[in-house]
């Protein structure tokens, strides 16, 4: 038996020890999730004694994050614009950056919008589509993806979030007939170049999908693509929101006007400071 200021304290040392880059948060949040408590309980009271039970239970946990598993795939859970998801390995963990999709989105478009309908391409947990149908409750949101077991946890976060009366959800590579026009195109793709792959955290190599990071020799094969037939699927003065990687500007910017069909065409920076949405407007 331990208490959690001891058990805290030991567990920081044993991450730090394995090399997490954030201990004291990673022992924080995976104790807070076993407990299913909150970070002011574990403040408050310090002096709670877990049972032996309970210790072991929390030491499997700790060390599967000594072994590099992320911590949202150990909790089953992540954060993304402030609602909770559901995550597994079946898709790829909501980064908060991603929420800068969510930002520009919602320069235009609101509660108030009427009669509009959203893509989230590659939705994998949902958590973009999610998001918008909460944040604009007139919107039908179609999320598509390629995995069958990501579609299933995007449909369990549509439930939990009250959204799932208000989303189609399609299997299948990007684009299909059934979805019909659209007024907003909107997708976190995968961006990472072959050869870089290799070189990101082994904690998302050895746990994260593969085939939601990686997009051939420029990381773009997934924006090309989107930005082609997105064309054809895009209302006029539709708008499309895209996430990009790093140094993909240039190239994204390329794609839109070659296709000549866009207009409006910016780009939006994180708030790290690294080039993060890609948009433009369809047409008229």
């Amino acid at each position: 038996m331990m208490d959690i200021r001891t058990l805290l304290h030991q567990t920081t040392r044993k991450l730090a020890a394995g090399g997490s880059p954030s201990p004291r948060l990673d022992a924080e949040v995976l104790l807070m999730s076993f407990l299913k408590t909150d970070r002011l309980q574990l403040c408050v009271h310090p002096e709670r004694i877990l049972t032996e039970e309970e210790c072991a239970g929390f030491s499997l946990w700790v060390d599967r994050r000594r072994q590099g598993e992320p911590v949202a795939y150990i909790t089953g859970e992540k954060e993304f614009w402030s609602l909770l998801f559901e995550v597994n390995r079946d898709v790829l963990i909501p980064r908060p950056e991603t929420e800068c999709l969510i930002e520009e989105v919602l320069k235009y478009y609101g509660p108030e919008s009427d009669d509009l309908r959203i893509i989230d391409i590659g939705t994998g947990s949902g958590a973009i589509g999610v998001a918008l149908a909460v944040e604009i409750p007139a919107a039908i949101v179609v999320a598509t993806d390629i995995s069958r077991g990501a579609l299933e946890v995007a449909r369990r976060n549509a439930d939990r979030h009250g959204a799932a009366g208000r989303m189609e959800f399609f299997e299948g590579s990007l684009f299909t007939s059934a979805v019909g026009e659209v007024d907003v195109i909107v997708s976190n793709p995968p961006y990472i170049p072959d050869d870089v792959y290799p070189l990101l955290p082994e904690g998302i190599r050895a746990f994260e999908p593969r085939e939601a990071l990686i997009a051939g020799p420029d990381g773009a094969a997934f924006h090309r693509k989107i930005i082609r037939e997105g064309a054809g699927l895009l209302k006029p003065g539709g708008r499309i929101f895209l996430e990009i990687g790093e140094g993909q500007k240039g190239l994204v910017d390329s794609l839109f006007r070659d296709e000549g069909c866009y207009t409006d065409i910016y780009f939006r920076k994180d708030y790290g400071g690294m080039e993060r949405v890609a948009a433009a407007r369809r047409k008229i």
